[in-house]
């Protein structure tokens, strides 16, 4: 009954959201394809997804174009990678990120194509946050004591928001963050749920803990 009732909430959900949403969404690409060139979606690798399936989380584009791979593979940026690693796979000041980009990512625009991942039933409006394979592997590697909480978090749908994304978001280091995603999953409340979707709208207005 719970899996029931949340995949409900998620597709009226998506439906009511796209639909309250669809200007800002709107003027958001029309925004990036003034402010630099490349294609209007995220050209990013895949993710883990429920059960260790990866897929496409489709993202607008808040970078310049190849922005991922050149990151591990320019020499001019391993230094730039070497933090990004150290940080927890985040960079509180990266010289990919365009102007638009900058200003979407701070308020949680970049994140409205998804809903098309939860449509398609690869996410849920409401879960953890799903994560590129490689740094899945290398966090589990810095932090040992962490691979059962990652095989909690995989057993559930990767959502647009969460509980980590309303306790502090990109302030939250990998440890703390799967620690909170799997009593997340653990806790299967709808009630709960429900109170995040209510807490993120406020996030998104302040841009609280974004990167």
């Amino acid at each position: 009954m719970h899996y029931f009732i949340k995949r409900l909430i998620d597709i009226v959900g998506t439906v009511f959201i796209g639909i309250v949403f669809l200007p800002i969404a709107l003027a958001t690409a029309i925004a990036i394809k003034l402010d630099s060139p490349g294609p209007l979606l995220a050209d990013t690798p895949e993710r883990v997804g429920q059960g260790g399936k990866l897929f496409k989380l489709y993202k607008f584009r808040s970078m310049i174009v190849n922005a991922h791979e050149m990151l591990r593979s320019d020499p001019k940026l391993k230094k730039l990678y070497e933090q990004y690693k150290k940080n927890s796979y985040k960079l509180y000041i990266d010289p990919r990120v365009t102007r638009v980009g900058k200003f979407i990512r701070k308020h949680s625009l970049d994140e409205m194509p998804q809903l098309v991942n939860v449509l398609k039933g690869e996410m849920s409006l409401v879960g953890p946050r799903p994560y590129y394979a490689d740094e899945l592997v290398n966090q589990q590697k810095k932090y040992p004591h962490t691979k059962e909480l990652v095989n909690v978090v995989l057993s559930a749908k990767p959502g647009i928001t969460g509980e980590w994304q309303v306790s502090g978001r990109s302030e939250v280091n990998f440890d703390k963050r799967i620690k909170i995603d799997a009593e997340y999953v653990k806790r299967k409340s709808i009630s709960h749920d429900l109170v995040i979707l209510l807490k993120s709208p406020i996030v998104m207005v302040t841009g609280k803990g974004a990167v």
